[in-house]
């Protein structure tokens, strides 16, 4: 990907970022990020992936992204300076998930050579 879509991504990820904090806030979604951006090679296409700290809210707050997806792209096309402002598809960023069960997983494998060094 050439510098130019890394400079776009950078640029779009924090306009979101912005329009999530000032326009989105919402107290029932608790703690939501913009953690990244990847645009399509030709830059239609942006995939915005978003992290919700509490679980159980994250199906609620990817609706609510959906329904204001038309919104979110309108704000997004008075802040970047593109020709086409890039259609936004919302996923969940589950990645917090997978450092919670590879954290838990050495926990264990610390327990276990604890216990047997003590046998």
């Amino acid at each position: 990907m050439g510098h130019r879509a890394a400079r776009l991504e950078s640029q779009i990820k924090d306009e979101l970022s912005l329009i999530v904090l000032h326009k989105m806030q919402d107290s029932a979604f608790g703690l939501v990020t913009i953690t990244g951006v990847k645009l399509s090679p030709d830059l239609k296409i942006a995939k915005v992936y978003i992290s919700v700290y509490e679980k159980s809210n994250r199906p609620v707050v990817l609706e609510k992204f959906e329904a204001s997806r038309g919104m979110i792209r309108t704000e997004l096309a008075h802040k970047i300076r593109v020709r086409f402002v890039p259609d936004l598809k919302f996923f969940i960023d589950d990645t917090q998930d997978y450092v919670e069960k590879i954290d838990s997983l050495l926990k264990q494998i610390h327990e276990s050579d604890n216990q047997r060094e003590r046998e």
